[in-house]
């Protein structure tokens, strides 16, 4: 049971109305992260239009989903693990890249690459050296990747706290969490 109400998307007129009309036509449906959101028009608004801002970035939409199931699993968050998992298997990944993403492992080395960062980030709530920095320049990662890397585990903790702390309902089918308590 949510924390939260659930915000009814039936019939809403105001600011919220046009992202959760993109959010429907994106998913089929209006999935209950995006419902729980809306009970506050600013946080949906940030919450979709940053989906739709690195959408549009230079890493992929495989990457990013693998990004965010690594996020999902450091911080216990089974809605966005299932839904990214799902996600990730639909922008063209395999059972097994997503599996390994969850670990924060990857064997193509760009991706594993970004995956040290993202994972260290959250390991470190941001707090990373100048070793990390240069361990993703020496790996080929660009200035460009490697603040939308930033970028993507920021969006990604915001879910994730968004599900936990209010203890939002998993509409997807569940992935497993591989992080302890």
């Amino acid at each position: 049971m949510s924390r939260i109400d659930l915000v009814d998307t039936e019939g809403v007129t105001d600011d919220r109305a046009e992202p959760l009309e993109q959010i429907k036509a994106a998913f089929g449906f209006v999935p209950n992260m995006f419902r729980a959101a809306a009970n506050s028009p600013a946080a949906l608004q940030s919450l979709w239009g940053s989906f739709g801002a690195l959408s549009q970035g230079t890493l992929d939409a495989k990457v990013g989903e693998q990004i965010a199931v690594a996020i999902a699993d450091r911080n216990r968050c089974d809605y966005c693990l299932s839904a990214h998992t799902l996600l990730g298997k639909k922008a063209g990944a395999t059972a097994d890249e997503m599996a390994d993403a969850q670990k924060g492992y990857s064997s193509d080395a760009k991706t594993a690459a970004i995956l040290a960062l993202a994972t260290e980030l959250v390991d470190r709530r941001g707090q990373v050296d100048d070793d990390a920095i240069a361990a993703a320049r020496n790996a080929g990662l660009t200035s460009e990747e490697i603040v939308e890397t930033v970028a993507h585990v920021a969006l990604n903790v915001f879910t994730n706290y968004v599900n936990v702390a209010l203890d939002v309902p998993v509409d997807f089918t569940r992935t497993r969490l591989t992080q302890k308590a």
